[in-house]
Parts: structure tokens; sequence; C-alpha cells
């Protein structure tokens, strides 16, 4: 069945329902290789663009008036719910964590969170990128997955493959995981509050849980991952599951009760959709650096990308991670154009053979 006319393409995408043309928006698409981003950056920290409603949300919508994109995403950081609970952080200029957790009594310490108590300004920012998106487009609320969060919290700060958090795992696995719970609560509230406040699919990244091996992703990071998503079905929106360096992990990933499954640009969508079976739609997974490439060499990508999801109903286009700051808009604007106009043409072609 068809989504109805008044759907935007990017929520029928993640019902695997048909559309007229494939969806497309872009990871960090608020943020640095965008000019007027560094004008108001550079009028305020990070922390403070983060925390003050109308900047956030101006920067969140910059995007949606530059391009023809399908989605919003809110402009925040994984670590805001954190400093709720009561973790001391700063950013320098990745996130440093003044006391790591590492004890029993360091995870007893961490604080419940209260969304409307510990981020109002998180719920604001919804409201107000709400009222201002333009033509319509839909709001992507996210947060970062526990294993990611754990990682930081664990580490004290950014380590090349988070070799104290993953060691802390085989050293002292039941606190890992009840440390690991508390953290898949807290998202699971923090997520479900920013339905409420108005956001239209709920995203969970997990960066770092492609450093695991199956056994341990399993155990601990999907586990972790499962207990939030369960929690968030009670928000009735799609729900997307991102899994960066994951294409080792789809058999796993695939019993996620996610509808759409987030892929790194490291393996074929055409295989990953049949690793992870018909139940799910698939988001990606354009390499950044193809943002780079001569505008032909651009656009080959695109269309091999938009060839591999095939015509199965449920592709999200996407790239496979963030965009990198040095990228030219000009470049996202003619991805986005582009994919607009093949699958548009693609469709067509579809229908007009059956």
């Amino acid at each position: 069945m068809s989504a109805p006319a008044e759907t935007p393409v990017f929520l029928a995408a993640c019902r695997r329902q048909p559309v007229p043309y494939t969806p497309i928006w872009i990871m960090r698409q608020a943020g640095r290789y965008l000019p007027e981003y560094r004008k108001v950056r550079a009028q305020v920290d990070f922390v403070t663009l983060t925390r003050t409603p109308e900047l956030a949300a101006e920067v969140t919508l910059q995007p949606l008036r530059r391009f023809a994109l399908d989605a919003a995403i809110l402009f925040s950081d994984i670590m805001t719910p954190l400093q709720g609970m009561g973790v001391d952080l700063t950013f320098n200029p990745g996130p440093v964590v003044r006391e790591p957790i590492r004890t029993d009594a360091a995870i007893d310490g961490l604080r419940a969170l209260v969304p409307e108590r510990d981020v109002p300004f998180v719920l604001e920012s919804i409201r107000l990128i709400r009222a201002g998106a333009p033509r319509g487009v839909p709001l992507i609320g996210f947060a970062g997955g526990p294993f990611t969060l754990f990682c930081y919290l664990v580490c004290g700060r950014p380590e090349k493959e988070f070799e104290t958090a993953r060691a802390f795992l085989y050293a002292q696995p039941a606190a890992a995981e009840r440390l690991l719970e508390r953290l898949s609560d807290a998202m699971a509230a923090y997520l479900l509050a920013q339905a409420g406040a108005g956001a239209q699919a709920l995203m969970l990244f997990e960066s770092w849980a492609g450093l695991l091996a199956p056994p341990e992703f399993e155990r601990f990071a999907l586990r972790a991952a499962k207990r939030t998503l369960a929690a968030l079905r009670a928000a009735g929106v799609p729900l997307i599951y991102y899994v960066n360096q994951g294409s080792a992990l789809m058999e796993a990933v695939a019993g996620v009760d996610a509808d759409v499954i987030g892929v790194d640009w490291r393996s074929p969508l055409g295989e990953v959709r049949r690793r992870l079976g018909p139940g799910k739609a698939v988001q990606g997974n354009l390499d950044p650096a193809a943002l780079f490439a001569p505008p032909e060499e651009l656009e080959r990508q695109a269309a091999r990308v938009l060839a591999e999801a095939g015509p199965t109903p449920g592709h999200i286009f996407n790239l496979g991670h963030g965009i990198w700051p040095k990228a030219d808009p000009d470049a996202v604007a003619r991805l986005v154009d582009y994919v607009h106009e093949r699958s548009a043409r693609d469709a067509q072609a579809r229908r007009a053979a059956t």
C-alpha cells in the first residue's frame, strides 16, 4: 500500500512504503562545512550553541534552507544528556570526562535522567525547529548509543581504539553491564522526551560499537541498544539504528527492533539488504570522501548506491558517516538534486513497465 499523499517521503521510506523518489539527508548536515554555521559558531562556544534553543534551532534549519533535503536532524551533542546525569565534562575539542566512571560507586552515583528537568533546552529546540521547518520537512531526534557513551565515560577522553573501555568489558563485565543498562534507560527517557516534544523519527548513533568482536557486540552493545529501542516503541515513530564500522555485524543487527538500519560505506547496500532481510529499511551509504570527486564521478558513485539499494521500498540516501568539514556545499547541492532526479526517473520507469 502506498503512503498517503501527505506523508513526507522520508517517513514513508522509513516504513518501507513506495515513494516517488528516494529521500536524502546527510549525517552532520548542520555543521562546519556551511559558512552560515561558521558565522554563528564564531559568536558562541559549542556548548552554548547546543544549550541555546534559538541558536540550536537556527543551525538545524540552515541546511534545509540551502538544500532540498528530506529530513532535518536536531543539532545537539551525544554527551548533552550525560551532563544532565551529573557527569562533569568539557570539550577539548572532543569530550573530556573529569572523573571517568570505572567503579560500582561511580556507576551508582549517576543520576537518573529526567529530560524536562535536565535537558529542557533540547526539548525547546525541537519545538522551535518544528515550528520553523520549511516544506513540512520532518525532524529526526537522536542520542548516542549506550556503548558509545560508555566508551567516553570509561576512557575519560577519546582514544584511538577506546582500549580502556574495551578492556573494562573483559576485566569487569558485570559492572560494564550495569553501566550500559543505566545508559540504555537514560537514552530511552531522553529520546521519548524528544518524541514528545515533536521529533518525528528517532535515531540511535553507535559510533564505536563496530570496534567490538561479534560476541562482545551482542553481549554488551547490542543488548543495551535493544533495551533502549524496545522502550522507544511507545513513541510510535520510526526508529533508526546506526553502527559505524558495523558491516561485519549485520546478522546480529537484523534482530534489532528498528525500522531503519544505517549502513556505513564499507559494504554494498545490496549485500546488507540481503543480510538484514525484508523487514528493515536501510539508510546510506555513500563514502563521505565521494563529495570531493569531480561532478561526473560524484553522480556515478551516487548512482551506484541507488542501484545497490534496488527497487524494493525502504531506502533513505545518506552518507556512510558524517559529512567532512571541508566538503563543498555545492557538491552537497549537486548530490541532493541528482539523487532526487535519478531516483524519480527510475521510479517512473518502473511504474511504466508494470
